[in-house]
């Protein structure tokens, strides 16, 4: 069974939380959708001149903001359909296609501890993201370790230090600049003799030296997977969503010192460019699997495709 589907109690409101956190962008992007696909006229070069011009305003990429509409031309033709707003259900369906395959759901060991990494340049709100994740693990009853990972950055430590305290989680941390890899051995080690579940590493996200940086992540991957059969379970990189496209650009650089198996975007309520989502999944082909959608320590959610686009495509309040 799936992480998700364990914490399913902190499911039950994920569409209402899709809705509000993107409310910047349903104002900016839903409220422009709504006018073109409602009123009348023809579904014409003008129309889909628009619809391409708003979906990149979005950040949707403009590759996929492209495809989109050309696929969209392509549907509205098979199924004869004449006005705009019988289209919309198309662009609908279109968006969603894009999250299709790839697990969504977090990984876990058959056995524990399960051993999660989390990568990314520094400032996207990986440590954040960290103890939002270990709070809700806790929340739910499961035994959670932190490891303090990120060894360079100056309060990286202590700021992992102080959301461990917040949530209840215990932190296995050693003095700055002191090797990473031996900060997540000695979690891993803890966790093996004291039943902890999960193993939560943080890691440094410095790029102007990436030769250091790959060298540190490899030794992290190598010895979680000697300590713990399949490890780490799951590489997360973490993206600002309000950084939009450039979100992409320090994704593209990244990847090229650290694997991931999924995506965490941050911060998504915060920007009208909520549709980077659809731009990380088409161009970097990750799953998202996790989303910030407020500033509080539950604010992180699950990604779920439906609620994410219905939220995304919705006219904002009070639009006719």
């Amino acid at each position: 069974m799936g992480l998700f589907r364990r914490l399913k109690a902190s499911l039950e409101t994920i569409g209402r939380s899709f809705h509000d956190g993107l409310a910047k962008t349903r104002q900016a992007l839903g409220g422009r959708l709504a006018g073109l696909f409602r009123r009348g006229g023809k579904l014409d070069d003008a129309f889909y001149e628009e619809l391409e011009e708003a979906l990149i305003a979005a950040d949707v990429g403009v590759e996929t903001a492209m495809a989109l509409v050309d696929e969209l031309r392509e549907a509205v033709r098979r199924e004869k359909i004449a006005d705009p707003p019988a289209a919309w259900p198309l662009l609908e369906s279109l968006l969603l296609k894009r999250f299709a395959g790839g697990a969504v759901d977090l990984a876990t060991a058959e056995a524990p501890p399960t051993v999660y990494v989390f990568v990314g340049v520094n400032g996207v709100g990986k440590t954040t993201t960290i103890g939002k994740l270990a709070h809700k693990l806790a929340q739910a009853g499961h035994r959670v370790l932190l490891a303090a990972g990120d060894t360079f950055r100056a309060g990286a430590i202590e700021q992992l230090q102080i959301w461990g305290e917040r949530s209840g989680v215990p932190v296995v941390a050693k003095a700055p600049g002191s090797d990473p890899a031996a900060v997540v051995y000695e979690a891993i080690q803890k966790a093996k003799a004291e039943g902890f579940e999960f193993v939560l590493c943080d890691t440094a996200g410095r790029l102007q030296n990436k030769v250091n940086l790959m060298n540190e992540l490899n030794k992290i991957v190598r010895v979680a997977g000697r300590e713990v059969p399949g490890a780490p379970h799951e590489v997360l990189l973490v993206l600002d969503a309000t950084t939009g496209q450039n979100a992409l650009l320090q994704a593209k650089a990244f990847r090229e010192v650290a694997g991931a198996s999924g995506i965490v975007l941050t911060k998504l309520d915060g920007t009208a460019k909520g549709g980077v989502a659809v731009a990380v999944r088409e161009q970097l082909g990750l799953p998202v699997k996790l989303v910030g959608l407020g500033e509080g320590i539950d604010d992180l959610k699950p990604f779920e495709a439906e609620a994410y686009v219905r939220a995304l495509l919705s006219p904002p309040e009070g639009a006719a």
